[in-house]
């Protein structure tokens, strides 16, 4: 589908003008702009029931209640915004106007402040119906302005909010457009990193499937969801809590992978003094672990999107190029302590990438980003092809980086995964897959017991039915 490009104004004014559509503005914050560009636009007398900014603190607690967490700018808050004014609308007018769409915008935003301590952000969300007493839907998502003063973070607000408001309305149908469209007009000036749907009408849509159109087409290179498969964002769930990220293909998940769970964010707790309950272990997967030739393969993410959460595991998809990006994104929402895991030969990988890349003088400086005193590298085992198990004291790092290696591991930002189950070492996904593939049962030894049902029942990854079951059958 070929999507006709049209500016803020021209969206606000295409709004504006279906008599079907009507509701409420509620804006706190630094994101006074949105309502603006639909007065600005003309007709706003068909669109706006009502404009609002409870910008005192006081006030906003009297209207929507107090946050016990005593963070305004949070999704919670969303929440209570959207609730209150829309039951507000809907008992006010609904007799008066029964043929019309309603919907309630809102938003809670922090520009950057003078000092720059405050970088900027906010949460967006409309309460609509797509249908005159059809049923409510929801769409919300978190925002990080990436301008450089006030004004223009808050302009860059106005024309987010237009886009969210058209795309509810015209893009509803159609995932790639909805998403897509979110960027029209403020390209690099914002990062969306977080976008749920929820509502009767947005059954085929799919958070999870959003969290990869976020990093697919650029809102963000990273995106979560939950255990549940729910869109979930850093600032909500990790607030200056600990977090350890284990990379992988996860193409299936196998005993190895549960092990590796298991020991390394024990370890991590243990390292970092945090406790368990107080730490998130996140499954990432790259856009790049994704693709096969270049393309990405939906059902094969979804796939192993489902076999995560049926280990009851929280979903990191990214597009980090380096490890780097990915700490400074952990950093920039306050998460407390942060330890990533990756297989010993990733790490080889990245030790021999980096001393190539620097050999003229910038190898410290490369090397320092990556390994900071508050991030800790862990490192998971892997079998030779001789059958000798290799680890990361015994890498075969260049000549030339010897030296800072060492320092590494006896600092300790290098750090090995003590305890580990050897005989696991032995599986390898590749083979699982291969054997999935060819009917072979054999797979069902090595992969969790939680997930052989699911790799059954989906046919996941080209499964193929044993041979003696199809005889039993």
């Amino acid at each position: 589908m070929t999507r006709k490009l049209l500016d803020t104004d021209q969206k606000a004014l295409e709004i504006n003008l279906d008599d079907t559509v009507y509701g409420t503005f509620a804006e706190i914050g630094a994101g006074q702009e949105v309502a603006r560009y639909f007065f600005k636009a003309g007709a706003a007398v068909g669109t706006i029931a009502k404009t609002m900014s409870a910008y005192d603190k006081v006030y906003s607690d009297q209207i929507y209640g107090a946050e016990a967490s005593g963070r305004y700018v949070c999704e919670s808050r969303l929440y209570k915004m959207l609730d209150h004014e829309y039951d507000l609308m809907e008992s006010r007018l609904s007799e008066h106007r029964p043929d019309t769409k309603f919907f309630v915008f809102a938003d809670t935003v922090s520009a950057i402040n003078y000092t720059r301590t405050v970088k900027g952000h906010g949460w967006l969300g409309m309460r609509f119906q797509l249908d005159p007493k059809g049923p409510t839907n929801d769409f919300i998502l978190h925002v990080r302005m990436l301008d450089n003063n006030n004004h223009l973070q808050q302009q860059a607000i106005g024309k987010l909010g237009v886009n969210m408001v058209y795309a509810s309305f015209n893009y509803h149908h159609d995932i790639d457009q909805l998403v897509k469209s979110l960027l029209d007009d403020i390209k690099d000036r914002v990062v969306i990193d977080m976008i749920h749907i929820d509502g009767p009408d947005f059954k085929h849509m799919d958070d999870r499937m959003l969290c990869l159109k976020i990093v697919e087409h650029g809102l963000s290179e990273v995106a979560i969801f939950n255990d549940k498969g729910r869109s979930v964002h850093v600032s909500e769930f990790l607030y200056k809590k600990s977090v350890i990220v284990v990379r992988g293909h996860y193409k299936p998940p196998t005993l190895t992978s549960v092990d590796v769970f298991k020991q390394s964010s024990r370890q991590f707790c243990t390292d970092a003094i945090c406790e368990l309950n107080q730490t998130h272990m996140l499954a990432e997967l790259t856009l790049d672990n994704l693709k096969s030739e270049d393309q990405l393969d939906e059902k094969d993410y979804l796939h192993r999107a489902d076999l995560l959460n049926a280990l009851g595991q929280y979903v990191l998809v990214s597009d980090c190029k380096s490890h780097q990006n990915l700490i400074s994104y952990l950093r920039d929402y306050k998460v407390s302590k942060l330890g990533l895991l990756i297989g010993v030969r990733e790490l080889l990988e990245i030790i021999t990438r980096n001393f190539e890349q620097n050999r003229s003088g910038n190898l410290l400086s490369a090397m320092g980003e990556l390994f900071t005193k508050d991030i800790r590298i862990y490192t998971y085992p892997a079998l030779t092809e001789d059958g000798t198990i290799l680890r990361a004291k015994d890498l075969p790092v260049p000549e030339g980086i010897e030296f800072l290696y060492k320092y590494l591991l006896d600092s300790q930002h290098i750090v090995e995964v003590e305890e580990y189950d050897e005989s696991l070492l032995k599986i390898f996904p590749w083979e699982v897959l291969r054997l999935i593939r060819e009917g072979d049962d054999a797979w069902k030894e090595m992969v969790p017991e939680e997930i052989i049902g699911l790799i059954e029942e989906k046919k996941m990854f080209g499964y193929k039915q044993a041979a003696a079951q199809i005889n039993e059958n």
